[in-house]
């Protein structure tokens, strides 16, 4: 199982992956919107979403685990 973690602190935006979603490397799993801008947060691997541990609108920390990947 790969965790995969926000590169940058700020505020979920949007999700763009479903948990049991299956993806490939590089997909864009949820959206950090901080100082008015939008950075995506990309799968690291092909996998299957198993869980998504952030919601829309919640505020994330630099490095917080934002989805499990397996």
């Amino acid at each position: 199982m790969t965790t995969i973690a926000s590169p940058i602190a700020g505020l979920v935006a949007a999700i763009e992956a479903a948990e049991g979603a299956a993806i490939d490397a590089g997909a864009t799993l949820i959206i950090v919107e901080s100082m008015k801008m939008e950075i995506p947060v990309e799968a690291e691997a092909a996998g299957v979403v198993r869980k998504l541990l952030v919601a829309v609108g919640e505020q994330i920390a630099e490095g917080q685990a934002v989805a499990e990947i397996e």
